[in-house]
């Protein structure tokens, strides 16, 4: 075996001499040529990582600065600094825990539209076959198409007072966004109506990912198409489920933000406020970005920990085709 004695130790890469006795002589490969073997992936990674970076971790980390300090978004306006007083502030309000309740309430009453409806339809739809499939398809995902805020004009003039579809087609006056008990389930009606569609879709692909040889073998053993479904299909489903649940519990607020704020602004008398409303009218309308800052961590910190909480028990408490 010859070596390179004139380099430096570290940079030397051993020849290999003729094999002896039928046994090879290992090559000592440089670091820099095992680093740029490796690289390849992690550049392809790169783009998203920094997009994420910059969008995701960069704002959160501001965010959380920006709970320390007293603040109107004024760029003559210096921040000062309060320390905890922005959360302290916070749980003192009043508005905060009815705001907590009312989103519970739009949670639980989305439940219907991204879990219970689209199973119910997804079933049905896998008679429907050919071309039909296609248009029916297109259909039930159609609303979700429609822009939040053209949705919205158009259930405003369908919810009229005076002269509204809606109040034609049960003879009634009702001031449906102005009435404290009406105005949140209008709300939720035109947000599950929106994310139905969305629903509906995810179902399907899990209903497509289930092996069929399951109900030909629960068929051949006598099963009725209830039975089928009941013990294998929604079984195997769960996870599909599992995901639209923790769907519906992080983004509900999100999703109907932009109807409460086209339709009711938060009203009438705070029904319609979310926690997502909340924090928003705490940073934009009431010029306070140190509470509304505070409030976002505390929301992300709670929803953080119930998404965490929902992943570990759906992972005990689901079922996979393996």
């Amino acid at each position: 075996m010859t070596l390179l004695t004139d380099r430096p130790a570290e940079s030397f890469v051993e020849v290999a001499a003729p094999e002896r006795a039928g046994v090879p002589v290992p090559v000592r490969v440089r670091w820099t040529t095992r680093i740029a073997r490796a690289a390849p992936p992690y550049l392809f990674l790169l783009p998203g990582l920094a997009l994420l970076v910059v969008w995701v971790y960069r704002p959160l980390v501001t965010t959380v600065q920006l709970s320390f300090f007293s603040w109107n978004l004024l760029p003559t306006s210096p921040a000062e600094f309060v320390g905890f007083a922005n959360y302290e502030r916070l749980f003192a309000l009043p508005d905060f825990p009815a705001a907590l309740g009312r989103t519970a309430v739009l949670i639980l009453g989305l439940l219907p539209f991204t879990l219970v409806v689209p199973t119910v339809v997804g079933l049905l739809a896998r008679r429907v076959h050919g071309r039909a499939a296609t248009v029916y398809q297109a259909l039930v995902f159609a609303p979700m198409l429609v822009a939040p805020v053209a949705g919205a004009a158009v259930w405003q003039w369908m919810l009229d007072p005076r002269g509204g579809l809606v109040n034609r087609l049960l003879g009634t006056s009702t001031n449906w966004l102005q009435e404290p008990g009406w105005a949140p389930v209008v709300i939720i009606v035109v947000t599950g109506w929106h994310v139905l569609g969305f629903a509906t879709l995810v179902v399907a692909a899990g209903l497509a990912g289930i092996d069929s040889e399951y109900s030909a073998a629960a068929s051949l053993d006598g099963a009725t198409r209830w039975q089928t479904t009941r013990w294998i299909t929604l079984p195997l489903l769960s996870p599909t489920l599992a995901f639209l649940l923790l769907m519906t519990l992080l983004l509900a607020a999100q999703w109907s933000f932009p109807l409460v704020n086209t339709l009711t602004n938060g009203g009438p008398s705070g029904a319609t406020t979310n926690v997502y409303y909340l924090l928003w009218d705490y940073a934009f309308g009431s010029f306070d970005a140190g509470l509304g800052a505070a409030a976002g961590m505390i929301f992300f910190l709670g929803f953080g920990l119930l998404a965490l909480g929902l992943v570990r028990l759906t992972e005990r408490l689901s079922f996979h085709d393996s």
